[in-house]
């Protein structure tokens, strides 16, 4: 019977720690209904404090504290948002390319905001996210998130 418990013992060591060995990460997901009629899922790592609310626009946080809004805009106001960011003297492009399928445009204005424009692949639907904490709050939280069309 001891050899039995010590066993069962064992075992439940054994799985107490491979269930402790997950890399720690937590995720919270919402689905938005838009005015273009798509409906857009945005899924957020929210592993170490980071929050993101359930109405448009949608807030996200740290530890309570807000560092980012985002809204949706139409497609084709994309366009509208890139040529602003190059054009206007107050503007500074700081990156552009694609991240997770979605074409992006991040710029400053005055040193002071810090906007990210995307246009969700597959949607008649864009995102427009602006932070006034810093870049690397931009950047941190728009690489946190996964922006899809459902």
């Amino acid at each position: 019977m001891k050899k039995y418990l010590t066993g069962v013992f064992l075992l439940l060591c054994m799985l107490l720690c491979l269930t402790g060995c997950g890399d720690g990460e937590t995720h919270k997901a919402y689905t938005y209904s838009v005015e273009t009629g798509d409906s857009i899922d945005i899924q957020m790592d929210t592993t170490g404090g980071y929050d993101i609310t359930s109405e448009v626009p949608f807030a996200i946080s740290l530890d309570g504290e807000t560092l980012s809004q985002g809204m949706f805009i139409a497609g084709e106001n994309y366009e509208q948002y890139v040529a602003v960011a190059n054009t206007d003297k107050a503007a500074t492009v700081l990156d552009s390319g694609s991240y997770n399928g979605n074409e992006y445009v991040f710029w400053s204005y005055n040193d002071s905001e810090y906007n990210i424009a995307v246009k969700i692949e597959g949607s008649k639907t864009g995102l427009l996210l602006g932070n006034v904490v810093s870049e690397e709050s931009a950047r941190e939280c728009f690489e946190r998130l996964t922006i899809t069309v459902k």
